[in-house]
């Protein structure tokens, strides 16, 4: 499966690629975790899925640390949840 680029413009105006990792909805906002594609993975960005006039995406970055800290959260739990199918579903026989 080919993961899934999307182009944002950073805070200098410059087009940067970033992978899509996962989208998840919490209290009927809608959440994408981002990281960039010319990265070593370890810096991920949770941002705010909004839609434009036309319904198309919008990626906004989360400047309230109450909602930001509710996004990590619920992407923790939601991992924690993958691993945990993937482990049961997936055990090596001994």
């Amino acid at each position: 499966m080919e993961p899934e680029i999307i182009q944002l413009i950073d805070e200098h105006g410059h087009e940067v690629d970033f992978e899509l990792i996962a989208s998840f909805d919490l209290d009927d906002t809608r959440y994408a975790v981002v990281v960039p594609v010319d990265s070593d993975g370890e810096d991920a960005y949770i941002l705010r899925v909004e839609q434009d006039e036309n319904g198309n995406d919008i990626f906004v970055g989360i400047e309230d640390d109450d909602e930001f800290n509710d996004a990590v959260e619920a992407y923790n739990e939601l991992m924690e949840e993958y691993e945990e199918y993937y482990d049961d579903g997936f055990d090596e026989e001994e």
